[in-house]
């Protein structure tokens, strides 16, 4: 589990093909006990297991379903990414829940100055966008943030500047393809509420002796 807070923004040293995968060379110094190999590392939203500590970073290898349904596949030499450990259970909740599972991929359409905030102006598929409601929570590209508007199949939201200088969301242009991780409080919402396409009706959850 994860909350969307940002540790460290790491620099990808190596990209290569494997097992119709990706695997990833991460150059990063994150914060805390040393990185263990088995552990848990959310990469720009996904989470991704450590294989191997090395000097100076850590690789990781994503799954061909992983780098077929985010932009992991995307990442190259030299590209930026935002790093954040699982969470510790002693630890300060500081965004929202976070399962570094992504539900898929939007692109950044416009960006407007706000006095000192800027408003980020995305477009998401379908299959994401039901899922958003203006004051609810996402995690764009990892980054846990608060819905501005939702309507359609476009959604905006509002960041601060210590947020653009401290992640990559500084770094994107429109057209910047990004990764979306839904509320997962919603997620559930959404199934109970639409029996139609499988949900979490009262029948079923009396059968389940709830």
């Amino acid at each position: 589990m994860f909350t969307g807070i940002i540790e460290q923004v790491g620099e990808i040293l190596d990209s290569h093909g494997r097992g119709g995968g990706l695997e990833l060379k991460i150059g990063a110094t994150l914060a805390g006990e040393p990185l263990q190999v088995g552990e848990s590392v959310a990469v720009s939203g996904p989470c991704l297991t450590v294989e191997s500590v090395v000097a100076g970073g850590f690789v990781v290898f994503a799954s061909p379903e992983t780098t077929r349904l985010t932009k992991i596949g995307d990442l190259r030499r030299g590209d930026r990414v935002n790093l954040e450990r699982a969470m510790r259970a002693e630890g300060r909740f500081g965004g929202h829940m976070v399962s570094g599972h992504v539900d898929g991929t939007g692109r950044l359409s416009g960006i407007v100055p706000r006095g000192e905030a800027t408003e980020l102006r995305f477009d998401a598929p379908p299959d994401v966008a039901k899922f958003l409601a203006a004051k609810g929570s996402i995690a764009i590209d990892g980054v846990s943030l608060t819905l501005n508007s939702a309507s359609g199949g476009s959604f905006s939201v509002m960041i601060i500047p210590h947020t653009l200088g401290a992640t990559t969301l500084g770094e994107l242009r429109p057209g910047s393809r990004v990764n979306l991780e839904v509320d997962m409080f919603a997620r559930y919402v959404h199934a109970f509420t639409n029996p139609g396409g499988g949900g979490l009706t009262e029948e079923r959850l009396r059968d389940m002796g709830w």
